[in-house]
This record gives structure tokens, C-alpha cells and sequence, in this order.
């Protein structure tokens, strides 16, 4: 259920929200025209959606020692996987935007934060040359994150177990330039921005970081708000549901809010 917060920032959203005849960046209005307001063929996905019915299906409880890394976190530390499918994995509408975008950009190299279940994983993962690092702290929730990628037969996916606090930052040292970075982890203002500035040293001006539930809490507005005034964030787009940032100097800078 929404909070009131999140009913007014969604009301704050749908009043500003613009379509591409109020754009006038040639940026905004190519990347509304062809990859927002473009749909996929779903048909593409349908072997991902059946795992995610599977997920969805499963009523086997596990234990979650993940410090905050579900969208809409269940109290109890022990959840059904079917509860946790439902409110940690992004929407089919979001990922096949991610999937465009990854395709638009011609995204190679991509880390993920917070690997949920890996259906997201499996999104960003689909486009050809795409390979992908994701990170999730709770060992049973990575369990069957493996499970999925087996039941895919995708070899494109690299699993980091652990506390993101730790691995993150360690992978980092020895990762080479980042093209997309999908922050889906931990829902709080400090670990957030500590996850975008360690992300930062390794953007370049093609580099697109995807922060999802931008909205969700007053910390995480406020980390949004604070990412769009980093000096190195030349554009930024609000989806509501999530926020897309731009490193290309050429943009000038600029702040969007788009319907979706």
C-alpha cells in the first residue's frame, strides 16, 4: 500500500510529468521519441516472465539478511519468496525500458545493485554484447537468484555474494569503465549516495546510472536531489518510479520529468 508521502509525490510527478512536445533538447526529445515512449515486443520476454510467475508462485518461506534491499521491505525477517517477488522486482513496463535503454546507449559493461530474484538481472543481461556484475547481500535470496540464471542458460551474469557495503568497492578496483549501473539495493539516503559516488570514479560520458524508487521515501528523494546537483550529473530524467542520470557534458545541464 502507498504511503502518503508516496501519494504526493506522485501527485507532484503527474502535474509536472511532459511529453516530447515540450522538449526541446535534442537529447530529451531522441531519447523520448526512441527508447520512453517506445514499446518492446513483449514477446521477446516471455521466457523471463514464466520464471518470474514461477517466483511468484513459490510459497516457500527463506530468511532475509540483506540490510534493506526490497523496494517495499517486508517487516518480518522471514518472507514467502512469492511476497518478496511481488514488491522487489521491478514491473515488466520498467524493465523493458531498461533493456531500450540499454540498447539505444550500445551498453556493454553494467553493474547491478540488488539482484533480487535475477529477473531484472535477466533484463539487463538479454541485448547481445551486454555483460553484467550484480551484487546481493542475502545468501538464500542469491541462492535462487542462481537458480534462475541456471534455469535461463545465460552465462552473461556474474553473481557477487556478500554485503554490498564491502564487495562493492572491492570489485570497483579492478573493474574497468562502467556503461549502466542499476541501483535497486539498499533504500536509504546514506548507502545510496555511497553506492553512486563509488559508481561515479568509473562513468564516462556515455555512462547512464538508473536509480530505481527515487520517490519512495523522503531519503530517497533526497538522494535523488543531491545526485542532480553533483558537478559531474549533466542530466537527469524522473520516471517517478525511477531516475535516469546522464555524465555527457555536451547535454548543458538540465532536469526532466517525463510521462511513462
Amino acid at each position: 500500500m502507498a504511503t502518503f508521502f508516496q501519494v504526493k509525490t506522485f501527485i507532484g510527478y503527474w502535474l509536472d510529468a511532459v511529453d516530447e512536445h515540450s522538449l526541446h533538447s535534442p537529447f530529451f526529445f531522441d531519447l523520448y521519441t526512441k527508447v520512453i515512449r517506445t514499446r518492446s515486443d513483449e514477446l521477446q520476454f516471455d521466457s523471463i516472465e514464466n520464471l518470474r510467475t514461477q517466483l511468484l508462485q513459490d510459497e516457500k518461506v527463506i530468511q532475509r539478511n540483506s540490510p534493506g534491499s526490497e523496494s517495499q521491505p517486508i517487516k518480518n525477517n522471514s518472507a514467502a519468496v512469492s511476497d518478496i517477488a511481488r514488491t522487489s522486482i521491478s514491473t515488466q513496463k520498467f524493465l523493458q525500458l531498461y533493456n531500450r535503454i540499454i540498447r539505444h546507449f550500445l551498453v556493454t559493461n553494467i553493474v547491478e545493485l540488488g539482484t533480487s530474484f535475477g529477473i531484472s538481472t535477466l533484463y539487463l543481461a538479454e541485448p547481445g554484447n551486454t555483460r553484467i556484475t550484480t551484487f546481493e547481500g542475502s545468501p538464500e535470496i542469491a541462492s535462487i537468484a542462481r537458480l534462475t540464471f541456471e534455469l535461463a542458460q545465460t552465462k552473461k551474469v556474474n553473481l557477487i555474494e556478500g554485503n554490498i557495503d564491502s564487495t562493492l568497492q572491492k570489485n570497483l578496483e579492478s573493474n574497468s569503465k562502467i556503461d549502466l549501473a542499476f541501483i535497486d539495493a539498499n533504500h536509504r539516503y546514506e548507502p545510496t549516495m555511497r553506492y553512486f559516488n563509488l559508481l561515479l570514479s568509473k562513468t564516462h560520458g556515455r555512462s547512464v546510472i538508473i536509480l530505481d524508487d527515487i520517490h519512495y521515501s523522503e531519503e530517497m528523494e533526497r538522494a535523488w536531489t543531491d545526485i542532480q546537483k553533483n558537478k559531474l550529473v549533466y542530466a537527469t530524467a524522473d520516471l517517478y518510479r525511477c531516475g535516469l542520470v546522464f555524465f555527457d557534458p555536451s547535454i548543458n545541464k538540465q532536469h526532466v520529468v517525463l510521462q511513462f
